[in-house]
C-alpha cells in the first residue's frame, strides 16, 4: 500500500506526521507544497494551543509490503 507521508512543524517547534492512506499517487511537488500550504493556512489541525500542521516541512510517498506468513482467518471463512 502507498501512503503520502506530510510532515509540519508545529507552532511550538515539534513535527508533526500527517499520513494519508489513499492518496492519489501521481502527484507532483508544487500540487503537495500547495496543499500543505492551504492545509497550514486553515488551521484545521489544533490540540490545545498547539497548532500541529504550523508550517510544510516534508512530504514522501512511502510503499509497504504486506508480508503474510499465516492467515488463519481465511480457514474459518471458507467453512
Amino acid at each position: 500500500m502507498k501512503s503520502l507521508n506530510l510532515t509540519f512543524k508545529t507552532n511550538k517547534g515539534k513535527k508533526h506526521l500527517l499520513k494519508l492512506s489513499y492518496a492519489n499517487s501521481d502527484l507532483d511537488a508544487k500540487t503537495v507544497r500547495q496543499a500543505m500550504d492551504l492545509i497550514a493556512a486553515a488551521n484545521l489541525f489544533v490540540k490545545g494551543d498547539e497548532q500541529l500542521c504550523a508550517t510544510p516541512l516534508a512530504a514522501k510517498y512511502v510503499d509497504t509490503v504486506d508480508t503474510v506468513l499465516f492467515n488463519d482467518a481465511e480457514k474459518t471463512t471458507n467453512k
